[in-house]
């Protein structure tokens, strides 16, 4: 029980530090980790305890084991959803379907366009380039910009928690080795009804706020003759989703050890995905359009330094995650939550859920999770695609005001605290609650 303690000691430590004291998330884990290799040691015979030299060597071998296998497809994703922002295909792709849907189910077209351009484009980054257009469409169409806007960034804040190539969720793929192609594929299948409820269901209940958006962050919308084709606009944005989706089917039907398997499995990688995905949209969105290389190469420098603070939250998480490997206190969580019986899905949802209520950050909460869960999940039937999914749904309930996103929303739209409570929390919940619901209906085929 000493150690179960130190954990949940060191865990409402992280809270404090993140949510209290405003600490640097990766400085906050680090210590936290200090902190729990020394706290062990106290609790521990002798013959169990940790130098301080293996606790640093520990925090080092958790970063560099998380990063190694994923920096490559984050770097590579933010790139792909810079190139798409930056070249207006997002915004081509927002035309064309309200051009197909028409006014009256433009709700549903600037979702479609949150979920293909929420792919690519990491979750800060997409809301702030994206809720400028749901500006222009809510001037345009004279409807209220809440109601246009939830639809919107509900699927950015799906593809965000529950689908790769973004960070958390492709973290969460390494934490409980999982296929990320098949993880892909479940989540496509969780998202739809999650997205489908948390927007243009619960929306239809928000015309009432018709307060005008904040002035100050609306911007002009690219001339249509600068934008690049609607088909090569939604190739771009989805070709790592169609390669990693087609691949993942492919091995399915193809015999192992043969020639078919071993091309599929190449092209399936996710580094491969990711390499020709940028370097497709590198080519199709700037060069052949005329841009300088050194334009584009600009763009994806940009993209480098837009997610360069949640590789170190990532990196922190696995040094938090190895220390527990690392002092077999792993073992001990394993035997303790085997013995609540409680569905793993559930389990590693409420515990995402209480972490991300609790410091805000959904990274943070879904990692942290997986660190504490994943120990759990080789002893059980459970898949591990589902485990990925669930605690990445988890990893999204309830923002409040503890999240940056839910003070983004308030200014951008113009909101008191008490509406962005009844429209951005509750979508999120909405987002969180349908997403484990998916989870535990697949399971009962998968």
């Amino acid at each position: 029980m000493a150690l179960i303690g130190v954990v949940f000691a060191s865990i409402l430590l992280l809270v404090l530090l993140v949510a209290y004291f405003r600490l640097n998330t990766f400085i906050a884990f680090l210590i936290v980790c200090l902190f729990m290799g020394l706290a062990l040691n106290v609790v521990r015979e002798p013959a169990q305890r940790m130098s301080i030299a293996d606790i640093t060597q520990s925090i080092q071998t958790g970063i560099g084991k998380t990063l190694g296998s994923l920096v490559i497809i984050i770097v590579f994703g933010s790139m792909l959803g810079k190139l798409v922002a930056e070249s207006g295909a997002a915004q081509r792709i927002a035309n064309g379907l309200m051009q197909v849907f028409g006014r009256k189910y433009v709700q549903w077209s600037l979702m479609l366009t949150g979920f293909i351009v929420g792919i690519p484009l990491f979750y800060n980054i997409g809301f702030v380039l994206m809720v400028p257009l749901i500006f222009t469409v809510a001037a345009r169409t004279k409807l209220p910009a809440v109601y246009l806007g939830i639809p919107m960034l509900a699927s950015l804040s799906v593809t965000h928690g529950y689908l790769p190539p973004h960070p958390s969720p492709t973290a969460l793929v390494g934490a409980f080795h999982a296929n990320m192609g098949l993880t892909l594929i479940y989540g496509l299948l969780v998202a739809i009804p999650a997205i489908v409820l948390a927007g243009p269901v619960f929306s239809r209940f928000l015309r009432k706020y018709t307060q005008e958006p904040a002035q100050l962050f609306t911007t002009a919308a690219l001339p249509d003759d600068q934008l690049p084709g609607l088909a090569t606009s939604i190739l771009a944005a989805l070709l790592p989703v169609l390669l990693l989706a087609s691949t993942s089917l492919l091995k399915l039907k193809a015999a192992p050890d043969s020639a078919l398997y071993n091309i599929v499995s190449w092209l399936g990688d996710p580094v491969i995905v990711m390499l020709l995905a940028v370097l497709n949209g590198a080519y199709v969105l700037g060069i052949r359009r005329g841009l300088p290389i050194k334009k584009v190469m600009g763009i994806m420098e940009d993209a480098i330094r837009d997610v360069s603070v949640i590789i170190l939250i990532i990196g922190g998480s696995g040094a938090l995650t190895q220390m527990l490997l690392d002092s077999k206190v792993s073992d001990v969580i394993k035997d303790g939550l085997g013995s609540m019986h409680m569905n793993p899905l559930i389990l590693a949802w409420s515990i995402a859920a209480l972490i991300r209520v609790s410091v805000g950050s959904a990274t943070v909460a879904g990692l942290t999770a997986a660190g504490i869960v994943a120990p759990l999940v080789a002893g059980t039937t459970v898949h591990p695609s589902l485990m990925v999914l669930a605690t990445g749904a988890g990893s999204l309930m309830f923002s409040h005001v503890n999240d940056g996103g839910f003070w983004m929303f308030k200014e951008y739209f113009n909101l008191s605290v008490k509406d962005t409570f009844k429209t951005w929390s509750i979508m999120e919940t909405i987002v969180s609650v349908v997403g484990l619901i998916g989870c535990l209906i697949l399971n009962i085929f998968i």
